[in-house]
């Protein structure tokens, strides 16, 4: 069996940040902007690893795929329709399932490592 390993600078060094935001992502209060840095991609373009940032505000989300997260800093309050909130600060680690809708509450700016299927 190989094993392919690839180190992630934790400043997101060596990716060109996104500044955009990512696609399901609508704003819905304040003025958040993020950055997504993507330091590896598979070799079938399924899965991304990285590091995202964003400012305050809430965003609406809708998510198609599968996302492991790590906040390094920051709060945040990821609340689904119909469902109850969730808060997440440094050294918190979640899994963000596909078909999940509704906020993410952005309390303070985040910074997270996330894994994620595309």
């Amino acid at each position: 069996m190989s094993v392919t390993a690839t180190r992630l600078a934790p400043s997101g060094a060596g990716a060109e940040p996104i500044t955009d935001d990512l696609e399901g992502w609508t704003k819905v209060s304040g003025n958040p902007t993020m950055k997504t840095y993507v330091q590896h991609t598979t070799a079938d373009g399924s899965m991304i690893s990285g590091f995202w940032e964003a400012t305050t505000g809430s965003y609406r989300a809708v998510y198609t795929g599968f996302e492991f997260a790590h906040v390094i800093s920051g709060h945040i309050v990821v609340t689904p329709d119909g469902g109850e909130p969730v808060e997440f600060t440094a050294g918190c680690a979640f899994v963000m399932e596909p078909g999940f809708v509704g906020t993410w509450e952005i309390k303070e700016p985040v910074r997270k490592h996330f894994t994620a299927h595309v």
